[in-house]
């Protein structure tokens, strides 16, 4: 087996945790990689040498296993990591929150043995892709595992979104902008302004304005067949496009397209999860 590990360099108390994993793998004939910058944060903090094969940066690499370690920020930092590679990715929380991990740091040893025995399922996560229509570059990864969102800029009042969903009628949602959601991404910026919280394989796609002028403007749940055709006015020169917390600014009348990407994010979960567990444990759902 071949695990490829990705970190925040926040680990505190926890690197020592960190450090006998890594050697827990070795000992069971696990192959490690690991990205540069937490190789040497580890290094930096634990004496001695680290079991680890290869160190990487952003090349392409392989692996059968990716492990995510920090909160919510870091799990989508790892996504990317892994990009189009089809990697099954398994967080282990040490960071606050921690809504998209399926283990805890204080049950690290835990996740190691399921790993070991194969005992674990993965779900199928939808992400979105991002293009602007006159060819203006949206970075190097253009997706989203939670969101795309369209926003004013600071010094701007709202912003217009005309929104064609697979050749309807434009809907024109004037507001302080606009959130598309997947489900992954459900429990996240779009619960914060009022979307609806969506199971996480679902194949739909949430939108939701961010303060609508309009007291009509409600969130919509479509198919996440559907391509977005989205065209931004305002009174400002710009606007910004975000996705996943990856920020760009567009000219002002800037057309974007929002669609199904056409990979998915595999994400490890312990055997007998549910979704309805997560929300209870920890959003407090009906508590």
């Amino acid at each position: 087996m071949v695990v490829a590990i990705y970190g925040s360099r926040r680990q505190g108390e926890y690197i020592t945790r960190i450090a006998r994993m890594l050697a827990t793998l070795h000992e069971n004939g696990v192959k490690i990689i690991m990205h540069s910058k937490l190789y040497r944060h580890l290094r930096s903090e634990v004496p001695g040498e680290q079991p680890v094969d290869s160190v990487v940066g952003d090349e392409p690499f392989e692996a059968d296993v990716a492990i995510s370690l920090g909160g919510d920020g870091t799990f989508l930092r790892t996504a990317r990591w892994v990009g189009e590679r089809q990697i099954p990715i398994v967080g282990v929380n040490t960071g606050h929150l921690g809504y998209l991990a399926a283990f805890n740091i204080e049950d690290i040893q835990g996740m190691v043995d399921d790993l070991l025995a194969g005992d674990y399922v993965i779900e199928r996560r939808t992400l979105l892709k991002v293009e602007c229509a006159d060819g203006t570059s949206l970075g190097d990864y253009p997706y989203a595992l939670n969101e795309v969102a369209i926003l004013k800029t600071e010094d701007a009042s709202m912003i217009t979104c005309s929104v064609n969903i697979d050749g309807s009628s434009p809907a024109r949602y004037q507001a302080d902008g606009l959130i598309v959601s997947t489900p992954t991404g459900s429990t996240g910026y779009n619960l914060s302004v009022g979307g609806p919280i969506i199971e996480p394989t679902a194949a739909v796609l949430v939108l939701s304005p961010i303060a609508a002028h309009s007291l009509t403007m409600r969130p919509l749940v479509i198919s996440d067949s559907n391509r977005l055709t989205v065209e931004t006015t305002c009174r400002s020169r710009s606007f910004l496009v975000s996705f996943d917390g990856n920020s760009h600014p567009l000219k002002a009348g800037s057309t974007i397209e929002i669609f199904k990407a056409p990979f998915e994010t595999l994400v490890i979960q312990r055997r007998g999860h549910r979704f309805t567990d997560t929300l209870r444990n920890k959003l407090l759902w009906g508590i």
